[in-house]
């Protein structure tokens, strides 16, 4: 049985993670408290002594407009510090697999479909943007670290004080109105599809070392309120405080030619499960605490 690693253990890919794949594999999930992704020594012993066959690295240092504990300026070096902490081991564990992110293509130059050749088009002016595109270009010349370029998952345990579908999921569970600050067009993956990709990973050599990973459809804010209104069998009021933006949105064919079989959960069916989901849950939403 492989023995895997998955860091930050509290956050929304980590969890789900988890807990469909702790019964095929042995896995060890931490978050900073066991761990201190920060400390190149401890790290190093820690990847030394146990040598796991995977890790999987969804730790990220993203300092969010509603994460006031994280300070924006050390987005870069807490990012990048977590990632070359992991890789200065690489023979000490067997392969890397981690989340790279559509803003490393740089948010201003963003273009519909965009294919793997697009990156380093342009350097990102943003420290996230920035920081996965160094990532990126050190897993290019790298032997077995792979980065799965995400462009917005969805499902539960993400945060839904501003996390778009749980953000809308929650507010149609509490009869709220659904209130979208400006009507983005997004490359939406369900999470379920995402921890079988992660599974063919774990599981095989791809012939590359970037993919992006995304579904391949494409769907405005708007409709996505739509859909969850008629899930819910509900009539919200649905308020677009602006008007639309720059798609965000990748092209999957690499994956596919990569992954034969592999198939994307509908949009509307990923978001019944999740809706189901907060509804079973409910007390875990404050309806005093949306970030919009």
């Amino acid at each position: 049985m492989k023995t895997i690693l998955i860091t930050g253990g509290q956050g929304f890919i980590a969890k789900n993670l988890y807990e469909q794949l702790n019964k095929e594999f042995e896995i060890i999930s931490c978050g900073k408290e066991e761990i201190d992704l920060l400390d190149f020594q401890k790290v190093f012993n820690y990847l030394k002594n146990l040598k796991f066959d995977v890790i999987i690295h969804t730790a990220t240092y993203d300092a969010a407009p509603i994460d006031t504990l994280k300070d924006p300026t050390k987005v870069l070096e807490n990012n990048l510090k977590m990632f070359f902490n992991i890789t200065r081991c690489k023979d000490y564990f067997g392969k890397m697999i981690y989340f790279g992110s559509g803003a490393e293509y740089g948010r201003e130059y963003w273009q519909p479909k965009m294919k793997e050749e697009y990156f380093d088009k342009y350097v990102p002016n943003d420290q996230y943007g920035f920081s996965k595109y160094v990532m990126t270009q050190y897993t290019l010349k790298s032997e077995n670290i792979y980065n799965l370029r995400l462009f917005a998952v969805f499902g539960k345990h993400e945060d839904w004080r501003y996390r778009v579908i749980s953000n809308f999921c929650s507010k149609a569970v509490l009869n709220l109105p659904i209130i979208i600050p400006k009507n983005k067009f997004f490359d939406f993956l369900y999470i379920d599809d995402l921890v079988k990709i992660v599974k063919w990973f774990i599981n095989n050599t791809p012939i590359y070392k970037i993919y992006n990973v995304c579904s391949g459809e494409v769907f405005d804010f708007k409709t996505i309120a739509k859909k969850i209104c008629e899930i819910s069998g509900k009539t919200l009021d649905i308020i677009v405080k602006e008007g639309t933006s720059i798609e965000y949105s990748g092209d999957n064919s690499l994956l596919l030619r990569e992954i034969k079989n592999v198939h994307f959960t509908p949009l509307a069916k990923g978001i019944k499960v999740l809706y189901q989901w907060y509804e079973k849950n409910k007390k875990l939403i404050d309806g005093t605490k949306f970030h919009y």
